[in-house]
């Protein structure tokens, strides 16, 4: 009864993994201790601000611009194929602030967005590049935008529009890649 028991709750488990890893709609089921929690908008200084939460120097937060955008996006609700502040998915906002921030203009899925990058190291991310998961088996499936300190901005379907940490477990056990988008 016990070995039946356990089965049963182990398959409901998977079903329910298997249910929520789709795409950028990737949910974490473990509490994600390492997301910068209670980010609200930044008021005062942007750049005091980003330098706490990243845990950098104050001199490091030089693309101001970046971290205004972040500010101005942080909470947004994740929406599927989203493109605006009543919602947005994880490659929808890189687009957007690569275009807003950068002049850059990205391709808007995810997969096709990494075969634009060059690759890089981790400890070789810079400010503006992109991250990339697999969630359920799915290549480059999410993407985020590198900011510092293994630190990244994305749409997270559970959370919205959050700053996550590269190096937590959950994350990083996904991670795929990460680059500089080519010209």
């Amino acid at each position: 009864m016990r070995i039946r028991t356990a089965l049963l709750r182990g398959a409901g488990l998977c079903l329910a993994a298997s249910i929520l890893f789709t795409s950028c709609k990737s949910k974490k089921v473990l509490s994600d201790a390492s997301s910068l929690r209670g980010q609200k908008k930044v008021s005062g200084n942007v750049r005091e601000r980003y330098a706490e939460l990243l845990n950098v120097p104050e001199r490091q937060i030089r693309n101001e611009r970046l971290y205004r955008f972040v500010d101005d996006w942080m909470g947004v609700p994740y929406r599927d194929n989203g493109m605006d502040k009543r919602g947005v998915d994880c490659s929808g906002f890189t687009s957007i602030l690569e275009k807003e921030v950068f002049n850059t203009d990205v391709p808007r899925i995810a997969r096709v967005m990494a075969d634009n990058v060059k690759r890089k190291y981790e400890d070789q991310l810079e400010e503006g590049d992109l991250v990339f998961f697999d969630f359920n088996g799915k290549k480059f499936s999410h993407v985020g935008v590198y900011l510092q300190n293994n630190k990244f901005v994305h749409a997270s379907s559970s959370k919205g529009v959050i700053i996550s940490d590269l190096k937590d477990p959950w994350y990083y056990k996904y991670f795929s890649r990460g680059g500089t988008l080519r010209n």
